[in-house]
């Protein structure tokens, strides 16, 4: 094999590894803020309950406070019937006091509603805490993991790229610059082999005269197709099938 395409291989091999490992290390934020955003929803979710189950509470306070207002009323009430010697007015407090009982019973039932709710809401806000807690405990081990991973993959990618520099300065400059540009506009499949007569990169047929320049190995070759580098072993079949 012609020694620049030797060296050229090296350097894509490197090129892919390092961009493959910055790839992955790009990957990593998503996955944490994703993961983060689990964990976050789980403990929305159980705050949500705790604030239903506080709103419920205090609504229930909020009735039990009305229904004592009701029952002083009544006592008020009470003492003025007792006080009073108008028949009239006797039957007009008698009339209001049936009327804060007739409230206060209507206060209670919704007193008991709420307890109810206040009793499923409890039974919720245990769920949501088991739900949370065990989501969080999965969060946090993952992080924990994509951290190392992390720290692992940047100590790759530092010694990748440790090196790289001085692959690339042995490249001849032309078949460098060519190897580069390429490498911009197709991707880490730039320097390809040849296998039945087609192009390992766009897989097009090839000419006879490039095939035949490939075989000989004198010089650096390119498909006229997809301009990506030639190469040709003697493991491949050059020839395609008639």
């Amino acid at each position: 094999m012609l020694e620049a395409i030797e060296k050229l291989l090296v350097l894509q091999d490197r090129d892919r590894r390092i961009l493959r490992t910055q790839m992955e290390l790009a990957g990593i934020a998503p996955q944490r803020q994703s993961l983060l955003a689990k964990s976050a929803g789980t403990q929305a979710e159980l705050d949500a309950v705790k604030l239903r189950s506080k709103q419920v509470e205090s609504d229930r306070k909020k009735l039990e406070l009305d229904a004592e207002a009701k029952k002083q009323q009544i006592e008020k009430y009470s003492i003025q019937q007792f006080q009073t010697k108008k028949n009239e007015e006797y039957r007009a407090l008698a009339h209001e006091i049936e009327l804060c009982k007739e409230v206060i019973t209507k206060l209670d039932d919704q007193q008991i509603e709420l307890m109810e709710q206040a009793e499923v809401l409890q039974k919720q806000t245990v769920e949501a805490a088991k739900v949370a807690q065990a989501a969080k405990k999965v969060v946090d081990e993952t992080i924990s993991a994509l951290a190392e991973r992390e720290a692992n993959l940047q100590q790759q990618l530092a010694e990748y790229q440790s090196n790289r520099d001085a692959l690339a300065a042995a490249v001849d400059e032309g078949a460098l610059a060519k190897y580069q540009r390429l490498f911009k506009q197709r991707g880490d499949n730039v320097v390809v082999g040849i296998e039945h007569g087609v192009c390992g990169g766009c897989h097009m047929k090839l000419p006879v005269q490039t095939l035949v320049s490939c075989q000989a190995q004198s010089a650096v070759n390119t498909c006229p197709h997809c301009g990506r580098i030639l190469y040709f072993t003697r493991e491949m079949e050059l020839a395609g099938e008639a």
